[in-house]
């Protein structure tokens, strides 16, 4: 357990450091949760100086093109440290933000390795309805998924990865090239379509917020659910 702790507080010191030497102005807090071939990192009070004029203007658009060129640009330096620092072989980052709470998720797949073991999912929160409720939001935003994944990763983060979920006019659009307008328009759309009460009843949790980004090219999409926190006297 030591030596996990270790890993992702070198992980959130990194990141940290990452995105106040590109962005202007780090994450005034980062949590890092690492479970089977999954890594996610969950940002807080992170905007920079441009960006806070930016939102004022309601350039919320720009902003988000920004952000996914710069992390282009730095993918290759992100996966290398990571495996340097905490020994991950990272395959594919993703990330979402939410520029008005000033918050952002970011999600590293990490190389299939037959030692990591993914945490269990919690016997009392019901999976197959979870699952039902990921699926029922996704054929009212695009079709059912061919395959719902679910990662509990600690005990403030679900994972769901979705293969084959994508409509034969988005692959069109993606096929010429409209790529960020397609992210545009499916964000809040994913997020309207999800019964986040009925969710809620299931986890018996709040859940704070819901981050979303996709591999157009797999037609994979990721989200992750980020519930408040568990009492003390249980849930």
């Amino acid at each position: 357990m030591a030596k996990e702790k270790t890993t992702e507080s070198l992980i959130g010191g990194y990141f940290s450091t990452l995105l106040r030497t590109n962005f202007g102005k780090g994450p005034t807090s980062v949590f890092v949760a690492i479970n089977g071939p999954y890594l996610a990192i969950h940002l807080r009070g992170f905007i920079g100086p441009m960006e806070k004029i930016l939102l004022k203007q309601n350039e919320m658009k720009r902003i988000m093109e920004i952000r996914d060129l710069l992390l282009n640009e730095l993918r290759s330096d992100i996966i290398l440290e990571l495996w340097k620092i905490a020994n991950l072989e990272i395959q594919e980052i993703y990330a979402d933000w939410d520029l008005q709470n000033e918050t952002g998720l970011i999600i590293g797949v990490i190389k299939a390795d037959d030692g990591k073991k993914e945490m269990t999912w919690p016997k009392e929160v019901d999976h197959k309805a979870f699952e039902g409720e990921i699926n029922k939001a996704s054929a009212k935003a695009e079709k059912t998924p061919e395959q719902t994944k679910l990662v509990w990763l600690n005990d403030r983060m679900i994972l769901v990865e979705r293969s084959g979920i994508l409509i034969q006019l988005e692959k069109e659009l993606i096929g010429i090239g409209v790529i960020e307008e397609l992210k545009m328009a499916k964000r809040p759309l994913e997020r309207k379509m999800l019964d986040i009460s009925s969710i809620e009843a299931i986890v018996e949790r709040k859940v704070i917020e819901t981050f979303v980004d996709w591999n157009f090219e797999k037609d994979l999409g990721y989200m992750v659910f980020i519930l408040e926190a568990p009492s003390k006297t249980g849930k």
